[in-house]
């Protein structure tokens, strides 16, 4: 005879549940707490997921750009309606990318808006969808966004963006981003005057403040010259 402590307690729980599934699933067919049917359940109490939402905001921007501009309107107001109640940053991000890809008042304000959120991932999907849309507003807003942000990762993002702009509506700022105490954003800064100039003075900090100082005096910048310095 097998003595009572044979059995560690949770060998004795799992024998237990083994001898009693089969009683189960043959009184139900399956049982009735699958995951598709918690699934369910879910999307009845709390509506769809993050996922879903951002499905439908896909399948919505489709028809709706289909349509017309009319509909790009009403659909638009509706992503501004929409932005103002989303909690997932996630949903926020997908949103201000649709948004950036119609010519609305809606969309235009819902990108303006983007760049102070309370979600840095989503301040930095507007700078992004700001340097789609171009233009001198796109600098000024990059600029301003540079200069007010309190994390990094944002001010990197405006800074790479003003860059990408290839805008000399931008060098202002980019020579103020060298003077920054971080080294990144010093960096980064000459990095994106190489963009907007079209020359390459290497990663010399002191040399690109030289240069920003008076782009206009500086000369015409060539191939040519950049190999000569290397002979």
């Amino acid at each position: 005879m097998t003595p009572p402590h044979a059995h560690p307690p949770a060998l004795l729980v799992a024998i237990t549940v083994a001898a009693l599934l089969p009683a189960v699933v043959g009184c139900s067919g399956w049982l009735p707490w699958t995951a598709s049917d918690k699934s369910k359940k879910n999307a009845e109490l709390y509506g769809p997921t993050a996922n879903q939402r951002i499905e439908q905001l896909a399948a919505d921007a489709k028809q709706a750009k289909a349509a017309g501009a009319s509909h790009g309107v009403d659909f638009t107001r509706q992503l501004a309606e929409q932005l103002l109640t989303e909690h997932d940053a996630r949903v926020r991000c997908e949103i201000v990318t649709t948004a950036g890809e119609f010519d609305t008042a809606s969309a235009l304000a819902i990108c303006k808006g983007a760049l102070q959120d309370p979600d840095e991932r989503v301040r930095m999907r507007a700078c992004d969808v700001w340097r789609k849309r171009g233009g001198s507003e796109a600098v000024q807003l990059l600029a301003n966004r540079y200069r007010a942000d309190r994390e990094l990762d944002v001010r990197l993002r405006a800074i790479r963006m003003l860059g990408e702009l290839e805008n000399d509506g931008a060098i202002p700022v980019l020579a103020e981003a060298l003077e920054d105490p971080d080294p990144a954003v010093q960096y980064r800064a000459v990095a994106a005057l190489k963009q907007v100039s079209g020359r390459d003075l290497g990663n010399d900090v002191n040399a690109w403040r030289e240069w920003a100082a008076n782009p206009g005096d500086a000369e015409p910048w060539s191939i040519a010259e950049a190999w000569r310095k290397l002979f």
